[in-house]
């Protein structure tokens, strides 16, 4: 019997069902909220021309608990004229993390961060993901579009100035970026707030309208900044999406022209240059196991016993498991 499982559940289902109206983002991004959420019909457009995609991925190779090998990479996918004309997977790099060892693999980075910041494989990644956006920005035709996966806020780490700057370059080469989050924190009343938006917009607008509605944006004095909105995207998707604008973005004309990207069969409602982006950035098993049999022999070139790295990074938990 599980202690106090009914009353969660019941909890739970009073969140989902009754909530309440107050908008709210858990993770504590500094976001101000729209005092009235509008839903409005959304029309899609025409995709642009030039379509880049960013995704990151990551993948933890060895663990001694206190130490740790990582490994993390950053995608990119271009489209030109709805084809597919690039995929660079992007180059493994790998990281030692805990006890300190993160801080010379931050300043190899480049990173715009306080060097005494605590280090992990999120800053590490989240860094990468961004200095690829910034090359896409730089590569993208005038009139073309940049989509990153996940929103436009960066890990708290990097400083919001370092973005601000690349939204106005972006601005100024006339290259819109999107941010497209899969499954978004922000919340109404308790319950997540893109499900409560769907079941609103179905029984507003019918099972397969497309909508939009702006939900928030970053405080004044960034400038610009962000717009946060929630889309469906296509209507033959089940799930709609947060999606991070510009400030200063024309949002209908800009979320018309992602709806564009975002009728394929496979993922429809989410764009498919990212989704190309997401399965080039995975770090499949095979990636992890090479990395190790690499770690493994550089360790046993440098004289380290094959006991002390089997006491080092042997997984006790699975090995109970498997008794």
């Amino acid at each position: 019997m599980v202690a106090d499982l009914d009353r969660t559940a019941h909890r739970l289902a009073e969140l989902l069902t009754v909530g309440g109206d107050r908008l709210s983002d858990p993770t504590g991004s500094d976001l101000v909220f729209e005092t009235v959420v509008e839903l409005r019909a959304l029309e899609r457009t025409v995709a642009p021309a030039d379509v880049w995609a960013v995704d990151g991925g990551q993948a933890l190779v060895a663990d001694a608990a206190c130490l740790h090998v990582y490994l993390t990479r950053a995608a990119t996918v271009r489209w030109r004229y709805g084809a597919c004309v690039s995929e660079d997977e992007g180059r493994l790099d790998a990281h030692l993390l805990g006890l300190g060892e993160g801080r010379a693999t931050l300043a190899a980075s480049g990173a715009p961060v306080d060097p005494d910041a605590a280090v992990d494989v999120n800053l590490l990644r989240d860094w990468g993901e961004w200095r690829a956006t910034a090359a896409a920005v730089e590569d993208c035709d005038p009139g073309g579009l940049v989509l990153v996966d996940g929103d436009l806020q960066p890990d708290w780490r990097i400083p919001a100035a370092w973005v601000a700057a690349l939204l106005q370059r972006a601005a100024s080469r006339r290259v819109r970026l999107a941010g497209v989050t899969k499954h978004s924190s922000l919340a109404r009343g308790g319950a997540p707030l893109v499900g409560s938006l769907e079941a609103e917009a179905d029984a507003r607008f019918g099972p397969r309208a497309t909508w939009w509605a702006k939900v928030a944006a970053t405080r004044p004095e960034l400038g610009p900044g962000l717009a946060v909105c929630v889309a469906r995207l296509d209507p033959d998707a089940r799930f709609a999406f947060r999606v991070d604008l510009p400030g200063d973005t024309d949002l209908p004309r800009s979320l018309g022209a992602l709806s564009a990207l975002c009728d394929d069969a496979a993922f429809p409602g989410y764009p498919y240059p990212l989704s190309v982006a997401d399965g080039l950035a995975a770090c499949p098993d095979w990636v992890k196991q090479d990395a190790w049999q690499r770690v493994e022999a550089t360790l046993a070139a440098a004289g380290v016993p094959l006991e002390v790295r089997e006491r080092a990074f042997t997984d006790r938990h699975r090995l109970m498991e498997r008794a």
